[in-house]
């Protein structure tokens, strides 16, 4: 009887441990696999032993059992091969320590050998190593257990990404086995370098005129505060809510790595140039709710976690399924979504900023100056009810962008303020917020905004005259604070002034439609 031990590590966000136990026993020669394998972990064993035979080794002729731990984790995919390989050639002592003092310590227990290191990868027939998905939240984990960690040379770039872990990568399982051996070394994946500071090809000053849409996004930055724009077409509401990312600050290396992360559990690539990018996704109106809050059968993250810490921008809003705009209702107030299905629970972060736009009816003049519309009452009634007062209540800021007049599209782009100032602006009004809660104003509590969102009296009376007046909800009462609290960041101010407040109103006007 002979056991090995080796670790790696299964797929998702908090990629956990798998402990690829394999033990060689007397009795007619099987190959069994326990510890919850879907297919393709079970169809490793003619990977493995392919690899096996066409690297120069014998597949023993003996009972083999493969166990990976734990027994309640479903494991999916073919990372492990290469731990099972490993595991096999360890129980079946052709792979040995070079010194006897190893040697004596591998008699007792092939542990040794391997405790200090972790395997990923999938193996070809010839033995040859192929990426896998999801390194990153590998590479994080395999750092904090301060273990080495050893990939495909596709995967090298990516976990070298994660600062203080030592990576090797390999082309083959010839190559990993000689390197156990002591007989050769393995590479280390080269470092890519990363700017300083985030290149955009694109500028605020690109949009012409919509001064008080920009003082909107400059506030909802600031704060990071969700807006809705309501509008006519061709008004300027995607290019505003592209320019987003421009004035919003760097991602920390924390964040970056959590954004990598989502990335790399879903097979996108990273940016390894313009690492501190935040993210900025465009679902199509036809989206599913599980492409957007995520799902499956073994849970991967959708849009809202693939935007965390950015941008998740829905044009054309009130075209989303009603059913698919209700899910987003929680992830908005808590910032991470939980998904629940039969074989495996998750819960992903959905930290994002929700920049939404839309026409005001299905022709998309209705109440514009300029065009005609050519919708009936009850076609634009139709339209705007698509879009819940639940919904909508949990939107801070609702903006019209009117229709752009020939003075402001003569516009020269040299006298219109630049992302980059507009950025200054909005990493102080941050860091006053960071200082004072560790978060943004957006994220305040009810305790939180009691203390920091004090209003005088006067101030305390026009508020619940608006309050009256509009009908406005609790809800939308707390955001009203939040907003007036981040718009007195903005100019530095400690107190919430009647001119904070009322800009703050101003920015809940369409929590209610007109009257069509």
């Amino acid at each position: 009887m002979s056991l090995s031990i080796v670790f790696s590590r299964a797929g998702g966000l908090d990629a956990p441990l798998v402990t690829v136990e394999v033990l060689l026993t007397n009795g007619l020669p099987c190959l069994g696999m326990v510890g919850l394998p879907e297919t393709a972990v079970k169809e490793s064993k003619d990977r493995v032993r392919g690899a096996i035979i066409n690297s120069l080794f014998e597949f023993p002729i003996r009972r083999i059992t493969i166990n990976l731990a734990p027994a309640d984790l479903p494991k999916e995919g073919g990372r492990f091969d290469l731990a099972i390989a490993l595991g096999i050639l360890l129980s079946s002592r052709q792979l040995v320590l070079p010194s006897k003092e190893a040697s004596k310590a591998q008699e007792k227990s092939p542990y040794h050998i391997i405790k200090k290191f972790e395997f990923v990868g999938e193996l070809a027939l010839s033995g040859d190593l192929r990426p896998v998905k999801g390194i990153i939240p590998i590479a994080i984990q395999a750092n904090k257990n301060k273990r080495i960690l050893i990939v495909p040379e596709e995967n090298g770039i990516e976990a070298s990404l994660i600062k203080g872990l030592k990576v090797y990568t390999a082309k083959s399982l010839l190559e990993v086995c000689a390197f156990l051996k002591g007989q050769q070394a393995l590479k280390e994946p080269e470092q890519k370098p990363r700017d300083e500071q985030c290149n955009y090809s694109f500028c605020l000053s690109d949009i012409r005129g919509q001064q008080h849409a920009k003082r909107a996004l400059e506030i909802a930055a600031a704060g990071q505060h969700s807006l809705l724009m309501k509008g006519p077409p061709g008004t300027g509401k995607t290019m505003l809510a592209s320019r987003m990312i421009t004035i919003l600050p760097d991602l920390s290396d924390a964040e970056a790595e959590e954004v990598a992360a989502i990335r790399s559990v879903c097979g996108e690539q990273v940016n390894f140039k313009n690492w501190a990018i935040r993210g900025f996704r465009v679902p199509h109106h036809t989206a599913s709710g599980v492409a957007l809050v995520g799902g499956g059968s073994y849970p991967r993250p959708g849009e809202i976690s693939l935007a965390h810490h950015g941008v998740l921008f829905m044009d054309e809003l009130p075209e989303f399924s009603p059913k698919v705009l209700e899910v987003l209702r929680e992830p908005l107030e808590s910032g991470k979504v939980a998904i629940s299905r039969a074989a495996q629970q998750a819960e992903f972060p959905a930290s994002f900023q929700l920049i939404a736009a839309m026409n005001p009816c299905p022709c998309g003049y209705w109440g514009d100056k300029q065009n005609n519309c050519r919708c009936t009452s009850e076609q634009v009634q139709r339209y705007q009810n698509r879009l819940s007062g639940p919904f909508l209540d949990r939107i801070d800021m609702h903006i019209e962008v009117p229709a752009l007049s020939h003075s402001d599209l003569q516009q020269n782009s040299a006298s219109i303020e630049n992302s980059v100032q507009v950025k200054q602006r909005v990493m102080l009004a941050q860091q006053r917020q960071i200082a004072r809660r560790q978060h943004c104003n957006a994220h305040l509590t009810n305790k939180e905004i009691e203390q920091d969102c004090l209003l005088s009296a006067e101030n305390q009376a026009v508020l619940e005259k608006t309050m009256a007046k509009m009908k406005l909800s609790a809800r939308a009462y707390h955001r009203i604070l939040k907003l007036a609290r981040t718009i007195a960041d903005l100019e530095a101010s400690d107190i919430i002034q009647l001119h904070h407040l009322t800009e703050s109103i101003s920015y809940r006007k369409m929590d209610h439609f007109q009257s069509v």
